[in-house]
């Protein structure tokens, strides 16, 4: 193949060269017809009753009775008449309960109400983003909300839990949110890159190599592509599809970078994870400073920045480590009720669950022993339960933090 010539000297150029070799590995994939945008085929499980019951809060025997009298959706029969209903079998029960008793209708069907707006909540900063931005998203959305994830991550760790490969997204064009606020003509609508997830109600952005190009136009036209011009592109397309959702995820990368800042400053909500151990508070207070940097330069310009919420969330917390105890307790008295009352405890229960690549609430108690499963999935539904919350303050609403985020045993 003759090497193309670069007009400029006639020779073909370092950048060119390795750019040409690009385009051409992917022109060579492409033409083989590799389906790259399609996910892995992923499945959710079904719930048993029990389960369904502490989900819905409500006592087995009176969903037991729903099935014996024909009403709501019709259960799977396992051996011994052992019930079991898939996510979108709850949903229909959420909408038929809420229908049946008009009083209760809010526990049953959480969906925002007309007035509430729309939450776009940014997981940044410290390690444990992903297990967070999952088991939030996947959490909110077994507790009936609407769901937008967006995966903003290069590598699209978050993605690939909902089945969607890096390496086959990182070869797809215009496959994630670099297609929507990107700064030329291909730039395409935020319909285009929505994808459905195995769980119903729960909707996915995936995150694709394509977004380092952002970085790099960034950095590369400063003068033109401003940060309020990106800005005002991701929140635009947000609002293309508000009346779809109740609440937006948005899984930031796990790095300080121009794309993650331009997500918290569109979000109405900020949580920071931050792992117990003083080098990592000391990165969360680094990233706190740029934070406030990005910050101060709106206000500057004559728009304040204000936020519903900023939280943080202790995430890989072993609450039998003396030492930990002292560095949570330090993190406590500095950030005092914006601090997480409930932490996520370090778990074989969610490492062997992300081995496998999928998340507890996929898999049963069985499948990674009982005690293990069960303390794990405490610690995840009281942080939940705790988040549900504040929206629900938003949003005007009484609190529910005694109430359970999921299967599994569950104490706030």
């Amino acid at each position: 193949m003759p090497q193309p010539i670069s007009p400029s000297c006639g020779k073909e150029t370092t950048s060119e060269r390795i750019r040409r070799y690009g385009n051409e590995l992917l022109h060579r994939v492409l033409a083989r017809g590799t389906p790259f945008n399609h996910p892995h085929h992923m499945t959710l499980r079904s719930f048993s009753l029990g389960e369904v019951a502490e989900i819905l809060d409500v006592s087995g025997s009176s969903l037991r009775q729903l099935s014996i009298d024909g009403l709501g959706p019709t259960p799977e029969l396992g051996t011994a008449g052992r019930r079991s209903y898939t996510l979108r079998q709850i949903n229909e029960l959420r909408a038929y309960l809420a229908s049946a008793r008009p009083k209760e209708a809010l526990k049953f069907c959480p969906r925002r109400r007309e007035g509430e707006k729309l939450q776009i909540i940014s997981v940044a900063s410290g390690r444990g983003r992903t297990p967070t931005a999952l088991y939030l998203a996947q959490g909110l959305a077994l507790q009936g909300f609407r769901i937008l994830a967006i995966d903003l991550d290069p590598e699209s760790w978050l993605s690939e839990m909902f089945g969607y490969s890096s390496n086959a997204l990182g070869l797809g064009r215009n496959a994630s949110m670099y297609a929507v606020i990107r700064d030329d003509d291909c730039r395409t609508s935020i319909r285009s890159v929505i994808r459905s997830t195995h769980f119903d109600g729960l909707d996915l952005v995936p995150g694709s190599h394509e977004l380092n190009l952002f970085e790099y136009e960034y950095n590369r036209h400063s003068e033109t592509l401003k940060g309020s011009d990106v800005r005002g592109r991701m929140v635009s397309a947000i609002k293309e599809v508000d009346e779809n959702y109740d609440v937006v995820v948005i899984h930031c990368a796990p790095k300080y970078s121009d794309l993650n800042l331009t997500a918290i400053e569109a979000a109405t909500g900020v949580l920071v994870t931050v792992r117990p151990q003083l080098p990592d508070i000391a990165s969360t207070g680094r990233f706190l400073n740029i934070f406030s940097n990005l910050v101060a330069s709106r206000e500057k310009t004559g728009t304040p920045v204000s936020y519903d919420f900023i939280k943080f969330l202790v995430t890989r917390h072993d609450p039998r480590d003396v030492s930990q105890q002292e560095t949570v307790a330090l993190l406590r008295g500095s950030l005092g009720d914006d601090l997480l009352t409930a932490t996520v405890w370090i778990s074989d229960a969610i490492q062997e669950a992300r081995r496998r690549k999928r998340s507890l609430y996929e898999l049963s108690a069985g499948a990674v022993g009982r005690s293990a499963y069960e303390q794990a999935m405490e610690s995840l539904n009281s942080t939940n339960a705790e988040v549900m919350d504040i929206i629900r303050e938003v949003w005007g609403r009484p609190s529910q933090a005694s109430r359970s985020t999921a299967a599994g045993k569950a104490k706030s």
